[in-house]
């Protein structure tokens, strides 16, 4: 048991340990990046920090930076969610675009065309009718087509 403890507690300790990068150029111009520090001639040695936090984040506690992030995320995921819906409704004008275009064009072919009262039975459209409808159905589409 005293062993398991101890290997966890060296564990631990080896994790929580900061580590160091370097990076150097070596004789033949080409660009080392290691754990470990440079051994022999070498330019330009410097010592990157692994551990270092971000420019806005430098004072900012584990805590702080946990709500900041849950934050981003809530916030990414509204933007998607709005994103969605509006190619949704985008999809829907097109949809009632269409179909008053549709309309339109049939009230304008010429064709004889039958509609139905309120008792359910059918009339056929004269003249004066059929551009009272067409005049509806450019309405329509100026509205849905914008």
């Amino acid at each position: 048991m005293k062993r398991i403890a101890f290997a966890v507690t060296a564990l631990l300790a080896a994790l929580a340990a900061p580590a160091q990068i370097y990076q150097w150029l070596d004789e033949n111009n080409k660009t080392v990046i290691s754990d470990r520090p440079p051994v022999g001639k070498v330019r330009h040695a410097r010592i990157i920090e692994a551990d270092e936090p971000a420019a806005g984040e430098a004072g900012k506690t584990l805590a702080d930076r946990e709500i900041d992030f849950r934050k981003r995320q809530k916030e990414s995921r509204e933007g998607a969610d709005k994103a969605e819906k509006d190619a949704h409704v985008a999809a829907l004008r097109r949809e009632n675009c269409d179909a008053a275009r549709r309309a339109l064009q049939t009230l304008e072919s010429g064709e004889r065309l039958a509609m139905r009262d309120s008792k359910g039975e059918r009339y056929y459209l004269d003249d004066a009718q059929r551009e009272q409808e067409i005049a509806k159905a450019r309405q329509a589409a100026q509205a849905s087509c914008q």
